[in-house]
């Protein structure tokens, strides 16, 4: 994942449309990144004004704005992309990407951009899933890997199972993925609002496989996908104990450390780092 503090992808609820009443609403909730999305590409004339009004794009503090341009295989795509290159967002979110060639293309169309400009790829169809390495290789501007899981199972003539059985293959591709090319991984969306469990499963199952955070579809949604994306107190406690004891076993000359009968090595104080710095990110968003 990124290390600026601010790219936390716990979460990356999606705001219908372009105007200040729906960002405000997003923003209220405390979130940390969030993205301005367009699924129907037929409402073509929200998101170029959108783009011309500066005052959008910057009133959103320490918040990162990622916009979703239409699909390179739209007639909007290329130009979304061109006009995002100058619109002040932190990230283009690119739907259904599926080589890098499609890359390749938003990156020629980016140019002159900052180049913080970032660039999210959705990954929502069989292609794209296993091109999922070379795309994440593609460009440095690639920032994030988000699986499209909705598309992906109409895709893969699937059903929408409980346990997301049939999505499994193709989610731990993304994280192998994203994890390769050194950039994050974000679980595509829940749909039913109203199944509080169902939603708390998905999102502890994508912990479990290694995703950075999850999309969303309602603001709703963002205070649990925080809690179950992020380290726990007593992970954080744990994980000052394990870089601890492995700092105090260095410091004698030893490789390993013994902490409550468990054998503590180098991969345990990553994870253990990884995890304090997170909880600290998230902290100072907090304060914030």
């Amino acid at each position: 994942m990124p290390d600026d503090p601010r790219r936390i992808d716990r979460e990356e609820p999606a705001v219908a449309h372009l105007d200040h009443q729906a960002i405000t609403a997003v923003e209220a909730r405390g979130l940390d990144p969030h993205r301005l999305a367009r699924e129907q590409p037929g409402d073509r004339g929200r998101l170029e004004p959108a783009l011309g009004e500066p005052l959008l794009l910057a009133a959103h503090g320490d918040a990162v704005l990622i916009v979703r341009a239409n699909g390179l295989d739209t007639p909007w795509g290329r130009a979304d992309v061109a006009a995002l290159a100058r619109a002040g967002a932190d990230a283009v979110l690119l739907p259904k990407v599926e080589s890098p060639g499609m890359v390749r293309e938003a990156v020629d169309a980016l140019a002159g951009a900052p180049a913080a400009l970032a660039l999210w790829c959705m990954l929502e169809t069989p292609r794209g899933i296993l091109n999922a390495a070379a795309i994440a290789a593609a460009s440095p501007r690639i920032t994030a890997l988000v699986m499209g899981t909705s598309d992906l199972t109409k895709e893969l003539h699937a059903r929408h199972t409980p346990d997301r059985l049939p999505l499994l293959t193709s989610l731990e591709l993304c994280v192998l993925a994203a994890r390769a090319a050194g950039v994050a991984a974000l679980d595509g969306v829940h749909l039913d609002l109203d199944d509080d469990a169902g939603f708390e499963a998905a999102c502890r199952q994508a912990v479990a496989l290694g995703f950075d955070g999850k999309t969303l579809i309602h603001p709703k949604q963002i205070a649990a996908a925080n809690e179950l994306f992020g380290p726990t107190a007593h992970d954080v406690e744990w994980a000052r104990r394990v870089i601890a004891a492995h700092a105090e076993a260095a410091a004698r000359g030893q490789g390993v450390a013994l902490l409550d009968g468990r054998l503590i090595e180098n991969l345990h104080v990553e994870d253990a780092r990884r995890a304090v710095a997170l909880a600290e990110a998230i902290e100072t968003l907090a304060r914030r």
